[in-house]
């Protein structure tokens, strides 16, 4: 087999990885064989829908923030999701954007650290945070009287406090484990981003104990908030359906086939990017879930948790009024 042999930031000097040289940089090459026509297709639809993305949980940011009328703990967590969603798709997002760009987009040892870091911090938070909303969600339908006391300001701040420091503790972690062994091999990656397991087989040592780790924290992270998620949904129908009253049903039965919906698109194509076997995977099968869970489930959380409710249609409109206010005042 020849050696394969890799360029400098430079593009002039040779390292041939095969002879124990230690890789210093990352080449994406997630969508090099796309037509360039392609290229500039999905340049122009990924630019929208991160645009998107922005605009919709940045306006959810503002108005939960600054509303008064929106103090109840939905909103409260709500605000901290678009927060969380925000980062997650600024992780990941514009490296796609310019690797569509340009050909062999490289990243640096460093900055394919620091992403990784970033997309394990910000996503095992969003993955906690959606198990505290959906609990929220449980307690306010089947013990309303209780609400108050139960999911009081203060078990919210601690709520999302803990959901912040675990992503903190779970990306400092799982980047120690990621890049444990050396890197001299080939340093191409099949993505569009520094995705773990795919980093990982690079590497020179044996990669079982680092996946295996990444599996073990997986089921952790996924499999228990989304068992958290499934039966507070599942206690929520329930409760519905065992009112005699059949108003608001077909609303609340609605809220929550898609707030599910949401659910499983993020935590499968999570699941299927940590927790399954290498041997299954490949660029074609990566690629799609990678961007399932990195910009289309983001872009979807604002229209299914905020612009299906009429209380923050409701602040949207008074938001965007005392914008155009301000405007006309000034001129």
């Amino acid at each position: 087999t020849e050696s394969r042999e890799k360029f400098n930031r430079s593009g002039s000097t040779p390292v041939d990885l095969r002879n124990g040289s230690t890789v210093t940089e990352f080449i994406l090459v997630g969508f090099e064989q796309s037509f360039p026509p392609t290229r500039t297709l999905l340049f122009a639809l990924f630019l929208a829908l991160y645009s998107l993305a922005m605009a919709m949980n940045g306006l959810i940011i503002f108005i939960t923030w600054t509303d008064p009328r929106l103090n109840s703990p939905m909103y409260f967590f709500l605000g901290h999701l678009s927060f969380l969603d925000v980062c997650f798709i600024t992780t990941t997002i514009p490296h796609m954007l310019i690797h569509l760009t340009v050909k062999n987009h490289i990243a640096s040892f460093v900055a394919c650290m620091t992403q990784m870091d970033l997309v394990f911090c910000v996503g095992v938070a969003e993955c906690i945070l959606l198990a505290f909303m959906a609990y929220d969600c449980y307690v306010a339908i089947c013990h309303p009287l209780s609400y108050a006391q139960i999911v009081s300001r203060q078990v919210c701040v601690s709520l999302v406090s803990i959901a912040w420091s675990f992503g903190l503790i779970n990306g400092i972690l799982l980047e120690y484990v990621s890049f444990q062994n050396p890197f001299c091999r080939d340093n191409h990656i099949e993505n569009f981003f520094c995705e773990a397991p795919i980093v990982i087989a690079l590497s020179c040592g044996d990669p079982q104990f680092s996946l295996k780790v990444i599996f073990a924290d997986a089921i952790v992270v996924l499999l228990s908030p989304m068992v958290l998620i499934v039966i507070s949904y599942a206690r929520i129908l329930a409760s519905i359906l065992g009112r005699n009253s059949s108003s608001g049903r077909g609303k609340t039965f609605s809220t929550c086939a898609s707030h599910l919906t949401v659910v499983i698109f993020f935590y499968t194509s999570a699941m299927f990017s940590y927790m399954n076997p290498r041997s299954t995977h490949g660029p074609d099968k990566d690629k799609p879930f990678s961007l399932l869970y990195t910009i289309i489930t983001p872009m979807c959380n604002p229209v299914i948790y905020s612009f299906r409710n009429k209380e923050m249609k409701g602040a949207m409109v008074r938001a965007l009024g005392r914008s155009s206010l301000s405007q006309a005042e000034s001129v």
